[in-house]
């Protein structure tokens, strides 16, 4: 029987970290849930005492960049298929089957489809965007769930990249067509476009995209990241 492995990496999230295990063990069937396991990348705050406060959940410590982080966890972890989450997005009821029944079917890998906590019309359009199965549509808000052997046949993640780890990753799945969208909404934190502001947090975004597209190195896309976004 598969199981899935719940990977989370997280830095300073003592707000978000509590309410998404609750939000997780609450909506899932525990049978279907191999661990959950919380990767920590130097939090200053209480990230760690939280974590593991819970049962059934292993905390692990890692440098901080959240490809070398969820790569550890995917060590780590015992199940068939591995789910990549961050701190700040709440997966839909019963994603656990809804993740299995994507494997037996033999869909290998996919997210879920976006919605952002947060009613501004461009951030429900853009959230709408997300169900169809375009590879402009995606990123690491939606999750990743993916086979344990997948995964490994690629490598994992590409530490190299401190941002864009998950877009990397994917394009490697839509290149190998390995790639499913679950429509059914994973709701996911606005806080980054409150903080900067959502027209330039999206054309930074869009510029990072373009910028990967045109081949800029990794370092210099993190670069970028950190004097506009961080």
């Amino acid at each position: 029987m598969n199981k899935i492995s719940i990977i989370i990496p997280v830095l300073n999230e003592a707000d978000n970290i509590g309410p998404l295990i609750r939000h997780l063990q609450q909506i899932s069937n525990p049978e279907n849930i191999a661990d959950i396991l919380v990767i920590d990348g130097g939090s200053s705050d209480d990230s760690v005492a939280i974590a593991s406060a819970f049962n059934n959940v292993t905390v692990l410590q890692e440098d901080c960049g959240r490809a070398r982080q969820m790569n550890t966890g995917a060590r780590s972890a015992t199940g068939d298929i591995l789910y990549f989450l961050h701190a700040d997005s709440f997966p839909p009821k019963l994603f656990d089957e809804l993740v299995l029944t994507e494997i037996e079917r033999d869909n290998l890998a996919g997210c879920f489809r976006l919605k952002f906590d947060d009613n501004h019309w461009w951030l429900n359009l853009a959230g709408w965007f997300t169900q169809f199965n375009w590879r402009i549509c995606r990123g690491g808000d939606q999750s990743l769930f993916i086979t344990r052997d997948l995964f490994s046949s690629l490598n994992g993640f590409d530490e190299n990249y401190i941002i864009y780890e998950d877009n990397v990753l994917i394009s490697q799945l839509y290149a190998r067509k390995e790639f499913v969208v679950v429509n059914k909404p994973i709701i996911t934190s606005s806080r980054r476009y409150r903080k900067h502001g959502i027209w330039k947090t999206q054309f930074h975004f869009w510029s990072i995209h373009l910028k990967k597209k045109l081949g800029v190195p990794a370092d210099s896309l993190y670069r970028y990241y950190k004097r506009n976004l961080s």
